[in-house]
């Protein structure tokens, strides 16, 4: 706690630094808080681990490795950690309970995601020629189009700590639960209320919406997998800072 509110006060006199220099840029925007150095960001703004706080939740940091839409590890992604804050780890310690009487548990692709990685997001949307893996996650999507349809952003709410993109596993076996598509497919079919898929993937969507949900977190009509804290600490906050 002590070294959290010296790099806290540290981080507040570079801020009046700035303030008082006579040539201060108009409307600057708006920068993702960093902490001081030697500190470790995310013990700063109260970040936790969520794989470690929450018994028995599975941890597959999909950008962390190459198994997703762009192909390789994404910028940012220097360990395989669900950083959460932790008001969004209490939260999702109850869904874990409540899942476990079911015989069920998690089972999270990504968590806080730093603002570099939505940047390399970004950079490979842009990049035409690069499709390495549309065959696996867009294949129904022409990838000019990623942006005017959601599925690419400037910005993701990932970036604010208490974003995440979770899904159900079967505690004995392991084995991921049936969602009727897999993570990451840009395609309506990925849509919770899609009825495209079997009754029983159907059945799974709204068992982890609807958990999720009392849990306090609120779903994405395009994403079965992704939910965000409704009450997240930090909601107009971007942060950068790497995972590890």
């Amino acid at each position: 706690m002590r070294r959290a509110a010296a790099a806290l006060a540290l981080l507040a006199a570079a801020a009046a630094c700035t303030s008082a220099s006579p040539t201060a840029p108009t409307e600057p925007e708006p920068a993702a808080p960093t902490a001081s150095a030697g500190v470790i960001a995310r013990d700063v703004f109260a970040f936790e681990d969520a794989g470690a706080a929450i018994p028995g939740l599975v941890v597959e940091m999909r950008y962390f490795g190459s198994e997703n839409f762009v192909g390789r590890r994404i910028a940012g992604y220097e360990a395989p950690i669900c950083l959460l804050t932790q008001e969004a780890v209490r939260s999702l310690s109850a869904v874990q309970e409540r899942l476990n009487s079911l015989g069920l548990g998690l089972k999270v692709f990504d968590c806080y995601r730093p603002k570099r990685a939505v940047d390399n997001f970004v950079a490979w949307a842009r990049t035409p020629t690069d499709q390495a893996r549309k065959a696996d996650y867009y294949p129904n999507v022409d990838k000019s189009m990623l942006f005017e349809l959601g599925y690419i952003a400037e910005r993701s709410g990932h970036s604010r700590g208490s974003t995440l993109d979770v899904t159900m596993i079967n505690v004995r076996t392991g084995a991921e639960v049936d969602m009727g598509s897999p993570y990451d497919l840009f395609d309506p079919i990925s849509w919770p209320a899609s009825t495209a898929v079997s009754r029983a993937a159907q059945a799974n969507r709204m068992l982890l919406q609807d958990t999720m949900i009392k849990a306090g977190f609120r779903p994405l009509k395009e994403e079965w997998w992704h939910f965000t804290l409704e009450r997240e600490p930090y909601p107009e906050t971007y942060f950068d800072f790497v995972v590890k």
